[in-house]
């Protein structure tokens, strides 16, 4: 007769697997992923990409890289789904659009902006590397990922598998880095160290795409990103042979998006803050 008795190590393995508080840790991590409210909007002036992330439990929600000529849009849709912004966040201090966090503040009293502390611009909140954002039952964790700029970071949701990489990694590419404190090998460890470091599956919501894509994860990126797969001396290189152009907005960009768009705006967006 077969018997139908479990090593002791595979027993031990079982119990622990299946004691209340496994299970209890197993019932909280369904919770949290289905609790967790995710919608990505678009620019299409500037291919930007606007995050809302909520916890539909307590209704707490966030936004990540809002643009101001489209706050209202954002506005409407946290209404209609009975949510209540708790903070407006940037990756960045941004060159081609100006942010939608001063405005928010005004349509939206009561939230806060996050931005960089070594953006060396302004905020309500100001974090830094290891810092948590949290709503409701979620936390953004704070990677510091300079490259792009020296304030660039990427918002980490270790819970539900994803990353939020304004700039610094696109989908098969990445950000210039001919400007605002930008340094292409400072990118090239930044990428490699924190973001594809992370797991394979670890799913990467960048803060522009230009060719239709909406997403990318880390397993792919190593595989396919024709820029950051290179050496770093190549990717250096690389990047310092680009010759792009001057950023159409900057010039009106990057000193309203240092107060996180409460001033120094144009004369048509006057009376938006």
């Amino acid at each position: 007769m077969r018997c139908l008795a479990l090593p002791v190590r595979a027993l031990s393995l079982y119990q622990r697997q299946f004691s209340p508080l496994y299970l209890a840790n197993i019932k909280q991590m369904s919770t949290m992923s289905t609790n967790y409210m995710f919608r990505q909007l678009f620019d299409r002036e500037s291919c930007t990409y606007t995050y809302l992330l909520a916890d539909s439990l307590s209704k707490e929600a966030v936004l990540i890289d809002p643009v101001i000529e489209l706050s209202e849009r954002d506005v409407s849709l946290v209404k209609e789904l009975d949510l209540k912004l708790k903070y407006v966040i940037n990756t960045h201090v941004h060159a081609d659009h100006i942010t939608g966090t001063g405005r928010l503040k005004k349509l939206v009293p009561g939230v806060q902006s996050v931005l960089s502390a070594n953006s060396g611009g302004e905020a309500d909140v100001l974090v830094k590397d290891g810092d948590k954002i949290s709503f409701g039952g979620h936390s953004l964790e704070v990677a510091e990922t300079p490259g792009h700029t020296a304030g660039c970071v990427t918002y980490i949701n270790r819970e539900v598998g994803c990353a939020f990489t304004g700039d610094t990694l696109l989908i098969r590419g990445c950000g210039r880095t001919d400007f605002q404190g930008g340094s292409a090998s400072t990118l090239y460890k930044s990428v490699w160290s924190r973001i594809l470091a992370m797991p394979d599956n670890t799913v990467l919501y960048p803060a522009h795409d230009y060719k239709g894509q909406t997403a990318t994860t880390v397993g792919e990126e190593k595989k396919f990103n024709p820029r950051l797969t290179k050496t770093e001396e190549e990717f250096v290189i690389l990047m310092g042979n680009l010759n792009l152009a001057y950023p159409k907005k900057i010039d009106v960009s990057l000193p309203a998006n240092m107060v996180c768009g409460l001033h120094q705006l144009p004369d048509s967006m006057a009376d938006w803050v």
